[in-house]
């Protein structure tokens, strides 16, 4: 078993029966957990007869020979895909946010959301792509691959296996268009704050020269 701290549980030669156990075991010294479990399965296979150090296949990897060092490198990318897959639903739910926030503009031609609604989806959308950069490692090389060949050509393929780069590239366009929305809808309420403003300094301006003016009136009837 392989756990790592954002949140993956990768199992090696577990049967389905065992891994409740195992997660429970986990859950006892873990924190923040999610409200839903996400899982998949892919084959490890060994065969001490191979050709060759190591062969792919359709949902399996085949090795002459498993160890840990071959377990933490095929866990350290079984793990950032899960996760991988916990932020992109995350994000999708903020590019659906989004899209009904503009069809409901452009039905109605305004805008209804409070301040603090979108400050929250600010910080939602700058932590998911901290986390995805900083807690999963997208873009670091294990130790392990870059000490030895073996394990570089391991995590080599199964990052193009999973497609790690292209699902990033996918979930970094995915960001920038909720950054852009951000923006834009920033910029209504900056408008809507000014515009109140304006509207309170004439209001203010207004209020003072009434004032004025019933000033001068009473001094006039008072000097009559």
């Amino acid at each position: 078993m392989v756990v790592f701290q954002y949140g993956s549980i990768v199992l090696f030669n577990v049967s389905d029966h065992e891994v409740d156990g195992y997660l429970k075991i986990v859950e006892r010294h873990a924190s923040g957990l999610l409200p839903e479990m996400r899982k998949d399965e892919y084959e490890v296979r060994e065969k001490p007869t191979l050709s060759t150090w190591m062969q792919g296949g359709l949902d399996y990897i085949m090795l002459q020979y498993m160890n840990i060092d071959g377990i933490r490198t095929i866990g350290s990318v079984l793990g950032q895909s899960i996760a991988l897959d916990y932020y992109v639903r995350q994000v999708d739910g903020m590019v659906a946010e989004f899209t009904d926030i503009n069809r409901g503009m452009e039905k109605t031609g305004t805008f209804t959301m409070e301040r603090k609604k979108l400050f929250q989806l600010v910080g939602k959308a700058n932590s998911n792509l901290a986390d995805v950069i900083l807690k999963l490692g997208l873009f670091e090389r294990s130790d392990i691959a870059w000490k030895d060949a073996k394990y570089a050509q391991i995590w080599e393929y199964l990052r193009d296996e999973f497609e790690l780069t292209q699902r990033f590239a996918s979930l970094d366009f995915k960001l920038k268009f909720v950054e852009h929305n951000i923006r834009f809808l920033q910029e209504i309420l900056q408008n809507r704050k000014s515009d109140f403003l304006e509207w309170l300094i004439i209001i203010l301006i207004g209020a003072e020269i009434l004032i004025s003016v019933y000033d001068i009136a009473h001094k006039s009837s008072i000097a009559l």
